[in-house]
Order: C-alpha cells, then sequence, then structure tokens
C-alpha cells in the first residue's frame, strides 16, 4: 500500500550515519485528502510546506493534480499566497479553490490542463467554506460582510467590545458561476439570522440548501446547533433538525428525499456520543440508526444507498457505510498505519480520496475505487525526503491498576539493542478525548518523537480513558475523575515499559499539550519519578479556567456542574492546589493568544513551581492560539522539547 523504497527494517537498522532532527522534520510536507473528480478521473489535493525565509514565518499551501492511477501529477497553483480547498467543477473540467491572493479570501477556477485562474467573487468581509451547486450554475459559502463601522471604530480608538453583543455570525450566500452581461458576478444572500452558519450541503437538484446554525460563532455554541433548510428559489427557511440535541454534518441523499445528519444523545454535553439520524424530507420524521461503533461518526457522504463515515478504531482510523437500516459495516481499514479523520467521496460515489499515513511513512495522497478498494497513490510530496534512520513504532497494550485494558504507541530509540535499558518520554495526548494515531513520526510537530528516538530515547504515547477509538464508556471513564484513573493509566503503561526491559526507571520524563499538559501538570504533584517535565497549553487552575476560556461549559461536562456548585472539587483536581509537591524540572511552553487555555493558566503554573526554588522555565509565543501555527515558533518548540529532556535525562 504505501512506498517501499524504504522498508522497515532498513529505517531502523541502518548505520547511523546522520540523525532525524527538528529541521529535517520542518520539511515534510502536509498533505490533504484528494478529492476525486465527478467522472473518477481525476483527484486534487493540497500540499503544505513551511516558509522561514528572512521575516517570513508561514504555511504555504498550493493545490496539486493528478490522474486517479497516480500518472499526470501536477502543480495547479503557485504563487506566494495560498490556495485551498480544491472542488471540481460537476463537469469535471474546472478545479475551484479559495485563496486570498487578492487581500481578502475569494473563490477562483482554474481549468484541469492548467493556465491562469480565473476570481470568480470579490467578497470583502469575511469567507468561510463554500460548494459548488450539483449543476454547476452557482456557489454557495458562509460568510460576513464587513461592516464599515466597525472600521471607523478602529480609527477612532472607539473599538471597544461588549462580550456577548453583536456576534460575528456569518450567513450563507450565493455567487453565480457565470458573469452576467456586464461580465459581473453580483453576490446575493441565500439565507440569514440571527444565528451563525456552518457546514452544509446541496440537494442533488441545486435547489435546496440544508445547513448548520448555532447562535453565535463562539466555540461553546458549537453544543447548540440545528439544521435548517433554505429553498433557494423562494428564501423560504425551514428547520429540519432543531432539538436541544446537537444537530450537525448534514448529507442529502442521493434522490434528495433524506437527509442525514448526527445528532447528539440525550444531552448536548460533549462527553456523551452522536447517532447518524435520517430524516425524511417530505414529512420531517426522523428516525436514528443504528450506533456506531466509537458513537463518534465524521460523515464523508452517500454511496448509493449508504452512507459512509469514518470514526477511529484503536490507533487507526476505518471507514464505514452504513445502510439505511443498519447495521454499520467495515468497508476500509489500513492494514498499517492511518489516515486522516476527513475522507472525500465524489458526487458519483464511485471514487474516495483519502490522505494515507504510517509511523515510518510520510503522509501522501490515495485515491481507491469504492468497488475495488485498493488506494493508489496520486501524490508525491515527501518521496524525495532525506530519508535518516527512524526508530520501530509498536502498538501495545497493558492493564491498569483497576485492571482496565490500556492501549499506546512505544517508539523504540534508534538502533534499539534489547540488551539495554534507555531514557522514557511519556508523550500524553489533549482533548481529553483525543487519541494517538499511527502516524509519521517525522513531521514537524509539537513532539518530534522521530528526533527523540534519534537521540536514543524511547517514546510512550498512551491512550488512557477518555481517549477516542475504544467506545462511549471508555472515552466517558474520566468523568468527575480527571487525575484519577486517567493518571494510573499512565504510569501503569510506564511500568510496562519498564517491565519489558526498553525504560530505564531512572530516566523518565513526562511532556504533553493541553489535556496533556493537564496531566503532565498533575502528575508531577502527584509522583517525584520523572526527571523533566514539559507542559504545553496545560490547565493549572480548574476556577480560574473555568470563567476565562472559550469553551467553559466542558469543564461542567466532565464534572457534572460548574465550580461555584462544588469548589472542593474543582480545587482538589487543579494541579495548582498541589504544587507544593513538585520537584521535577519543568518547561513550560504557552501560545500568548491562546483563548482555549488561557496564558494565564501557564504563569500560575510557573510561578507555584519557581517559587518552590524548583528549575522552571515558561517561554510565550506571541500571536499564537492554542495550537502554535507559525513554523519558526513549532521549530523552537521542537527544538526546547529535546534541549530540556536531554539536560535533564542525558543521552
Amino acid at each position: 500500500m504505501f512506498g517501499k523504497a524504504l522498508t522497515l527494517a532498513v529505517l531502523c537498522l541502518a548505520p547511523l550515519r546522520a540523525q532525524w532532527t527538528p529541521e529535517l522534520s520542518m520539511k515534510v510536507k502536509t498533505v490533504t485528502a484528494p478529492a476525486p473528480s465527478p467522472d473518477g478521473r481525476l483527484a486534487a489535493w493540497t500540499q503544505t510546506v513551511a516558509v522561514m525565509d528572512g521575516e517570513k514565518s508561514e504555511m504555504l499551501t498550493h493545490v496539486f493534480l493528478a490522474r486517479t492511477d497516480g500518472s499526470g501529477r501536477l502543480q495547479l497553483t503557485h504563487g506566494e499566497k495560498s490556495a485551498n480547498a480544491p472542488a471540481f467543477s460537476p463537469d469535471s473540467q474546472w478545479v475551484f479553490f479559495a485563496s486570498d491572493r487578492g487581500g481578502n479570501r475569494n473563490l477562483y477556477r482554474i481549468p484541469v490542463d492548467g493556465g491562469e485562474a480565473e476570481a470568480l467573487t470579490s467578497f470583502s468581509g469575511t469567507m468561510g467554506a463554500y460548494a459548488v451547486s450539483p449543476d454547476g450554475k452557482w456557489i454557495a459559502f458562509a460568510g460576513r460582510e464587513t461592516d464599515p463601522a466597525e472600521e471607523t471604530a478602529r480609527r477612532q480608538k472607539l473599538d471597544f467590545r461588549v462580550i456577548d453583543e453583536n456576534p460575528r455570525n456569518q450567513s450563507l450566500w450565493l455567487a453565480p458561476v457565470m458573469p452576467d452581461v456586464h461580465g459581473r458576478r453580483p453576490v446575493q444572500k441565500a439565507a440569514s439570522g440571527p444565528w451563525n452558519v456552518g457546514a452544509f450541503d446541496w440537494s442533488p437538484d441545486s435547489r435546496r440548501i440544508a445547513y448548520e446554525v448555532r447562535p453565535t460563532p463562539d466555540a461553546d455554541d458549537g453544543r447548540k446547533a440545528d439544521i435548517l433548510e433554505v429553498e433557494i428559489e423562494s428564501g423560504r427557511i425551514r428547520p429540519i433538525a432543531a432539538t436541544a440535541a446537537t444537530e450537525s454534518q448534514p448529507r442529502y441523499s442521493p434522490d434528495g428525499k433524506l437527509l442525514a445528519y448526527v445528532r447528539s444523545l440525550a444531552t448536548a454535553r460533549r462527553i456523551d456520543g452522536s447517532r447518524i439520524a435520517l430524516v425524511n424530507l417530505a414529512d420531517l420524521k426522523s428516525r436514528d440508526l443504528p450506533a456506531t461503533p466509537d458513537e463518534s461518526p465524521m460523515l464523508a457522504g452517500w454511496v448509493k444507498d449508504r452512507l459512509f463515515f469514518t470514526e477511529g478504531r484503536g490507533t487507526r482510523a476505518v471507514l464505514y457505510a452504513m445502510p439505511v437500516d443498519g447495521p454499520p459495516e467495515v468497508v476500509f481499514a489500513p492494514a498499517r498505519g492511518t489516515f486522516g479523520g476527513a475522507v472525500a467521496i465524489n458526487g458519483a460515489g464511485t471514487h474516495a480520496g483519502l490522505g494515507m499515513q504510517a509511523p515510518d511513512e510520510p503522509v501522501e495522497a490515495y485515491v481507491m475505487e469504492v468497488g475495488a478498494l485498493k488506494p493508489v497513490r496520486v501524490s508525491a510530496a515527501n518521496t524525495g525526503l532525506a530519508r535518516q534512520p527512524i526508530g520501530e513504532t509498536r502498538v501495545i497494550k497493558w492493564k491498569s491498576k483497576d485492571g482496565r485494558d490500556i492501549e499506546g504507541l512505544l517508539t523504540l530509540p534508534v538502533n534499539y539493542d534489547k540488551t539495554k535499558r534507555y531514557p522514557l518520554i511519556l508523550n500524553i495526548h489533549g482533548g481529553p478525548a483525543g487519541a494517538f494515531g499511527e502516524t509519521f513520526i517525522g513531521a514537524a510537530g509539537l513532539y518530534p518523537i522521530a528526533t527523540f528516538a534519534a537521540k536514543g530515547w524511547a517514546v510512550l504515547r498512551a491512550n488512557p480513558r477518555g481517549s477516542s477509538g475504544y467506545g462511549l464508556a471508555f472515552r466517558s471513564a474520566n468523568v468527575d475523575d480527571w487525575g484519577g484513573g486517567d493518571y494510573q493509566d499512565l504510569m501503569a503503561g510506564v511500568d510496562a515499559a519498564i517491565r519489558m526491559g526498553v525504560a530505564d526507571p531512572n530516566r523518565l520524563a513526562v511532556m504533553g499539550w493541553s489535556y496533556g499538559g493537564y496531566m503532565t501538570n498533575w502528575v508531577i504533584t502527584q509522583t517525584s519519578r520523572f526527571k523533566a517535565a514539559a507542559t504545553g497549553a496545560g490547565l493549572s487552575d480548574l476556577i480560574s479556567m473555568w470563567g476565562t476560556n472559550d469553551i467553559p461549559s466542558t469543564l461542567d461536562d466532565y464534572f457534572e456542574g460548574s465550580w461555584f456548585d462544588q469548589p472542593e472539587r474543582y480545587i482538589r483536581m487543579s494541579p495548582l492546589a498541589h504544587v507544593e509537591k513538585v520537584t521535577t524540572p519543568t518547561l513550560i511552553l504557552h501560545g500568548g493568544s491562546d483563548i482555549r487555555v488561557p496564558t494565564s493558566q501557564g504563569y500560575e503554573m510557573y510561578s507555584g513551581i519557581k517559587r518552590k526554588g524548583v528549575p522552571a522555565e515558561m517561554v510565550v509565543y506571541p500571536r499564537q492560539p492554542h495550537g502554535p501555527q507559525e513554523p519558526k515558533f513549532v521549530l523552537d518548540i521542537m527544538r526546547r522539547h529535546v534541549e530540556w529532556v536531554g539536560k535533564y535525562l542525558g543521552e
């Protein structure tokens, strides 16, 4: 399935001539799942590369095209401005894409055989997702008009903001694909109201659009999403699914008679599972389909009378099909490695596009015929990458303190010798409902796993209770128990690596981002077994976190109530309340514009550790949100993790 120019044996056993480094990781390109053309002949995808020349620190994305047999590969867009979100015209002759090459994000199209791109919109506001109508005549997009009063207030230094007032909601807009007699393509509102438009889908006859709405674009309002439908010609709007549950991801059936969507269970809590539901558009009667394995489906699209969706299953992603009467069945599961959560299915339902990778294979774009299910690589983004020896990654399992089965990924040092013990890094994922998958360990990211292995360190990436991919009961097993069972799962994993003879119990480090940062903070207040720690965007004080982050209801969900209803519990589960026990030297990293876990959470933990007299260092990255994006900062974070571990564990 994957390229075999370098086998795992060669990667793991070749003489050590050069090491994998963070700098090499920054050269690994990101590749999206390709969009197959309606006729199944072509596929379009994007490749992203880091640009760090001089004053630039940005990611540059461009659109690529190939035949679905992998031949005829070419770069379709060029220039210093990114182009993304490729989509084909219904006749497969054009590729549409979005770009801010004119200053604002707008839509363009380019012939599949290349040439100059044609601007289709000149929208001066902010533009979100778009979709071409099945008849090829219209483009729908989510967007927000520019408000001249805002710019005037900014110039006059009167740009104060009243919290929760005048949300920056997006409406649903339409733009014609062909110009009028005057050569213009005037945009018009298809639907607006006191809500923010999210994902949407065209009906097969191009006469209606089903779309998500929620009160505001604020992240915490995501749980309040409903689904409406607008009739394009009349502008008439009707509710399709509007209950107290979260309703999202609308997808019309090929005959336009049914609408599939994802509905949360009895409540809209983030820890609850979701079902795929079907509504009959004639009488608006809906019904739930059978439960999916992980109860967290991501819809991909219809293939005849079956609805395709993806979910995680352990450390891999799986493509499933749900017949209209159920139950779900596996369509495609990689023999090794995994694919990204998104799968692109063409309108004819004949081809699917996936971004596939493995721990020792960088991501590439693949296309498979739905009938054959044999992925064909169409991209060559990382085939020319200089390969250095890379550590072997194994899926391992262990028992937690209470007997629960836990799974994780153990990456061994390069040139691993089973007669020796090695320093071990415990890397903890965020979420809490995230999960580590079998992705390429050499890719750029906050944690340079391949570099850790090249340094002679083993890395354990555990999926403790609370992780996705193991069923709803497992995912909700940390409710009211942050730092309890999940902590025991992690410690049991470290113990397992020691029993295997891999880990040196005297040279352990721990690190994680977001919830992984919270758990890192928690770990160092509960044990002194780790000689180094690095916490990224980690929660430290749950009471102040509740009142300052952008999704406070998440804490309500996991703790089954607000902090003022149960202050003792919030305090008890806050690492800051136990900071007097910390003895581990700790590196604290945080984005300066993080509203998910505000930077103050890092300052609080840093101050507590520093006042204890324990070695501590804090780095704040300006402009960066919860996940740092500027490549120079990402590179710096990788380097700092390597240096911090090397300082306290040695090589």
